[in-house]
């Protein structure tokens, strides 16, 4: 295991139509094992939602497969949840996401799972809003920071296996 973890810039965050985020961001670590940070239910609990508590109440790593997942921070629970659309091991995965806070505001994303070689993947996250009013309204609510937080956990989740 390294002692050090290489602090990557935020994750580049664009609005390329009036409906959509596009989330790209670089690990030091090779495309199966962020793949597996993503799909295996140990893993996802420590590293998202900012590396805070997560209960993950259900996770089906399948097509048609229910997600549900209860955030603790600050003395509050935030529920989330959705269900899988695509599973394309190491490649792909689509899903719906929806926050208790929020709903009937559901967001379709779908992350991608780049090789780029030496050990490196990049994923590139693209999140479907049904309005551009939802979607302004994700940015204005943290989204960037509180995803940026959950990549740096995944960093230090991710060097530990180096």
């Amino acid at each position: 295991m390294s002692d050090t973890v290489t602090v990557h810039r935020p994750a580049t965050v664009t609005t390329p139509t009036p409906q959509t985020i596009k989330i790209q961001r670089e690990f030091d670590a090779p495309r199966e094992r962020v793949w597996q940070a993503f799909t295996e239910r140990d893993l996802v609990k420590r590293w998202w939602g900012r590396g805070n508590d997560l209960d993950v109440k259900v996770f089906e790593v399948e097509r048609g497969g229910h997600w549900r997942f209860e955030e603790h921070a600050g003395g509050e629970t935030h529920g989330f949840e959705g269900r899988f659309r695509e599973v394309s091991p190491i490649d792909r995965l689509s899903y719906t996401f929806e926050w208790d806070g929020m709903p009937g505001h559901t967001i379709v994303e779908t992350v991608e799972f780049f090789d780029l070689g030496d050990g490196r993947t990049r994923i590139e996250n693209t999140s479907m809003f049904f309005t551009q009013a939802d979607r302004d309204g994700m940015i204005q609510s943290g989204m960037e920071s509180g995803l940026n937080e959950s990549y740096a956990a995944l960093d230090r989740l991710l060097a530990e296996s180096r």
